[in-house]
């Protein structure tokens, strides 16, 4: 059977490992203060100084977190986030 519209393309093993594993939150340390901050964020303030600082790079080569913000841009196409919540549903299911 041939899906429209379904690109074929390899996903590596240790992609998708990566992914269930991904941390909720990420570590970072300036002026001696580590604090916490979400895995997403692009920036973040120092407690102790206010320094704002970049903490997610953004290079030539591909990350993790470029894979997280195209599935979150496609939920953000009408009716996606239903398809997801669906899925989401069914996955849980698939636990018990």
């Amino acid at each position: 059977m041939e899906l429209k519209n379904h690109p074929n393309i390899d996903i590596s093993d240790s992609l998708l490992e990566a992914i269930r594993s991904f941390p909720l939150q990420r570590e970072v340390e300036h002026c001696g203060v580590r604090t916490v901050v979400g895995p997403f964020d692009i920036y973040a303030d120092c407690p102790h100084c206010g320094t704002r600082l970049k903490v997610r790079s953004f290079s030539a080569t591909g990350e993790i977190e470029d894979v997280f913000d195209a599935v979150f841009e496609w939920m953000n196409r009408p009716m996606a986030q239903d398809v997801a919540r669906r899925r989401q549903m069914a996955l849980e299911d698939d636990k018990d």
